[in-house]
């Protein structure tokens, strides 16, 4: 059976926050919170980063492009 992400129901959540609590303890939860939002929001800037680069291939091959036509018409 294939499960989605967004099929998780609210109880499923704190399900998996009391387990989370029970096996790294209350002092841990807070530094691996962290750690998991400084590499999110890492990901973030990276994927951001190539999608940039992306768009601005496109606009660098459109500008070209435009050349060769304006080349060709002359």
């Amino acid at each position: 059976m294939v499960m989605h992400l967004n099929a998780i129901s609210p109880f499923a959540v704190v399900i998996i926050c009391v387990v989370a609590l029970l096996v790294f303890g209350p002092k841990k939860l807070p530094e691996l919170g962290r750690a998991m939002g400084t590499t999110l929001r890492e990901f973030k800037k990276g994927t951001s980063g190539l999608l940039d680069d992306e768009v601005e291939k496109k606009k660098n091959a459109s500008v070209i492009e435009q050349k060769d036509l304006e080349k060709e018409n002359k």
